[in-house]
């Protein structure tokens, strides 16, 4: 299956980077018929007509709309961590179970202070097509947790922390078809003064068990508790 952001239209092009997979690696040539999906739902399977490796055309042959499956929508809000090898493999990971909404958010104690998330929306991409999935990941810049708080957001709010006297988990507080938004903080944790904030904004405190977890291990711990308490 190849990706392509726009192919609204009956005839359509892959950008260079996909058109240069389907070409040079799977020796796709003009006739073949390929799938492609725009990551919102819409798959066309299409001829291709013109097969340069930078710049393969297309003409649609038929075009369905895929429903997603899934009755709730996951947001994750975490802080990325120092290496960046873990924050892809979390992106890839929680892309792979079908996470609606990827954040990224600086705290006092984030190690990384610059985040750019050109292979990030690649790992989402990569992940979507593995999974046999037709809708991408929403990844959305960094910012402050302060500005990020200021953000009108859905749905169940809920703040992960280090905290053994905390007993309410993911299933205690939440029901099944929910908009969740979970915050996950870096590995030295939310400070006292942003805990307290977020609680002010209405955030639940929330328990992934009894183990300290890695940043990046929490935000697949939490995906797949969504997932799991939706029967998904």
């Amino acid at each position: 299956m190849f990706y392509s952001d726009d192919i609204s239209d009956n005839d359509f092009v892959l950008s260079p980077e996909e058109s240069r997979h389907c070409v040079k690696v799977l020796r796709h040539k003009t006739g073949d018929l390929i799938t492609v999906t725009d990551g919102k739902g819409l798959l066309k399977e299409a001829t291709i007509t013109g097969d340069k490796p930078n710049k393969v055309t297309c003409k649609t042959v038929s075009s369905t709309q895929v429903q997603k499956q899934k009755s709730f929508y996951t947001h994750i809000a975490i802080s990325p961590t120092k290496n960046m090898d873990r924050m892809e493999w979390f992106v890839e990971k929680a892309c792979e179970m079908d996470i609606d909404e990827i954040s990224f958010i600086f705290t006092y104690h984030s190690e990384r202070k610059v985040l750019k998330t050109d292979r990030l929306h690649k790992k989402s991409l990569s992940a979507m097509k593995q999974s046999g999935g037709y809708h991408l990941c929403k990844i959305n810049e960094p910012v402050k947790l302060g500005e990020f708080l200021k953000g009108d957001h859905e749905g169940n709010q809920m703040i992960a922390y280090v905290d053994s006297n905390n007993p309410q988990t993911i299933k205690k507080v939440c029901e099944p078809g929910q908009h969740y938004l979970i915050m996950i903080g870096p590995e030295g944790d939310f400070s006292e003064a942003e805990l307290q904030q977020c609680k002010e904004k209405g955030f639940t405190s929330v328990s992934l068990g009894t183990k300290v977890l890695r940043t990046e291990t929490a935000g697949v711990v939490a995906c797949h508790s969504f997932n799991f308490l939706n029967d998904f």
